[in-house]
């Protein structure tokens, strides 16, 4: 499958001032009620856990109609997990005519760089191949429940047309992205990111 460059083009990218703060995830935590997994979601997020070897984020709430549920009617993939322990849960709603509703959560086990993608490009009947950074065009850091996260545009591989969110947690790189289709505007698609962000919860795993 070709990957190339997806610009989020025609969007207004109406973003507020970076926040800032040194509060950590664990001290605020401390101050405010942590979110819950969803029972009915948990033992999948759980499972996903234990196969990894680090912690992940269940969302305790998904935009409408989305559940997140691992192997349910909206995860018809399960969870797709690479030899180095990466992990990618797609959730995906469609209706012909009506748009669709698309939210991925991805995590690197052990790395916080920016993952690499394929790029092939097509020029003069000659097909040539580079190596990119599969999130790129960062344009504002915010805090959000004590995480430092940055905002991406521009993205690839399952992430294309979508907005990410990624931040870092104990030499992990995790990230949350939505798909900008109708019947979602992109402020709406960022509304929802904070909210996925804000409402995930940690699930360690089990020996």
């Amino acid at each position: 499958m070709r990957i190339g460059v997806v610009v989020l083009a025609g969007l207004v990218l109406a973003f507020g001032s970076a926040c800032s703060g040194s509060e950590s995830e664990e001290s605020q935590a401390a101050t405010t009620k942590a979110p819950q997994c969803a029972a009915q979601w948990r033992a999948g997020w759980q499972q996903l856990a234990k196969r990894v070897g680090v912690a992940v984020y269940c969302p305790s709430w998904m935009p409408s109609p989305l559940d997140a549920k691992i192997g349910g009617q909206w995860n018809s993939d399960g969870a797709a997990v690479g030899k180095d322990r990466s992990y990618l849960v797609g959730f995906l709603w469609h209706e012909a005519g009506a748009g669709d509703v698309h939210v991925n959560f991805r995590a690197y086990p052990g790395r916080t760089a920016i993952p690499r993608c394929v790029d092939t490009l097509t020029t003069g009947g000659k097909t040539r191949r580079r190596s990119i950074p599969c999130f790129s065009d960062p344009r504002e850091t915010r805090l959000v429940r004590g995480r430092n996260v940055t905002v991406y545009t521009v993205n690839r591989d399952a992430d294309q047309w979508h907005v990410l969110y990624a931040w870092r947690r104990k030499g992990t790189l995790y990230t949350v992205s939505e798909h900008v289709a109708p019947p979602l505007t992109f402020n709406k698609v960022m509304r929802n990111l904070d909210r996925l962000v804000e409402t995930a919860a940690i699930v360690e795993p089990t020996s």
